[in-house]
């Protein structure tokens, strides 16, 4: 399986983000790491290697990139309003450089996007902050409720960023196009905010699938399983 290690310049964020590559021609998926990882964690717990004959098959492409977690929502040396100030500094890294970068290197329109527990916060917040960028989300693992990094902090970049609150009043067209797959597992701690962000889509008419592993918690093993799953419901 051909991997690339690239270093890709934000000026957004005034350097360089960290990006392994793995594949050489398919459809692009970002894989965001989990709390504060990097982007060498998606290959060293094997999560790449679960999806290997995708990618060998030219099905997929895939991009992990580096997170600024240290810098934003991890970052408590810093007040709450400059955590999310940085985030909204690497959402803006992602929606006008890497990502119409992406769209230009493998010739597509929109991308997709994955995560496995804190990395799948970071997938569907930009999905849903960006539908028009994005037509495959995979979450596996995760939760979406961002306040319990803020000690009671709140502004208007806060509920901009935390997907329970802003999705209910959120429209776009480009939500009913968009192949969302919520994946968890029976003994997951964060399976009741599978749950509940089930319930919002649910009400507000977006398609989705949940899905619930019968077994396994919230660890990378059942992530392996469910990953290659997810991507081969891309066409």
């Amino acid at each position: 399986m051909h991997e690339q290690h690239r270093r890709f310049y934000s000026h957004h964020l005034g350097q360089d983000i960290d990006m392994l590559v793995f594949g050489t021609w398919g459809y692009p998926v970002v894989i965001f790491p989990t709390s504060g990882g990097h982007d060498n964690e998606a290959r060293d717990f094997k999560l790449i290697e679960a999806a290997r004959p995708l990618v060998e098959a030219g099905r997929v492409k895939l991009f992990c990139i580096d997170s600024i977690d240290a810098h934003s929502w991890y970052a408590k040396h810093l007040s709450p309003d400059v955590r999310v100030r940085n985030h909204i500094f690497y959402d803006k890294f992602l929606s006008e450089e890497l990502v119409p970068a992406l769209q230009k290197e493998c010739n597509v329109d929109k991308i997709g996007v994955a995560g496995c527990s804190f990395g799948g916060y970071h997938a569907l917040n930009f999905a849903f902050r960006h539908p028009n960028q994005v037509a495959h989300l995979f979450t596996m693992g995760a939760a979406f409720d961002i306040r319990q990094f803020l000690s009671g902090y709140h502004d208007d970049n806060v509920y901009y960023n935390n997907p329970p609150e802003f999705i209910p009043g959120a429209h776009s067209e480009h939500f009913q196009w968009m192949n969302i797959i919520l994946g968890t597992a029976e003994h997951d701690f964060c399976k009741g905010a599978n749950f509940d962000m089930a319930r919002i889509l649910s009400e507000k008419g977006i398609p989705y699938k949940l899905d619930v592993k019968p077994y396994g918690n919230h660890d990378w093993p059942v992530w392996r399983e469910m990953f290659p799953q997810y991507l081969d419901t891309i066409r």
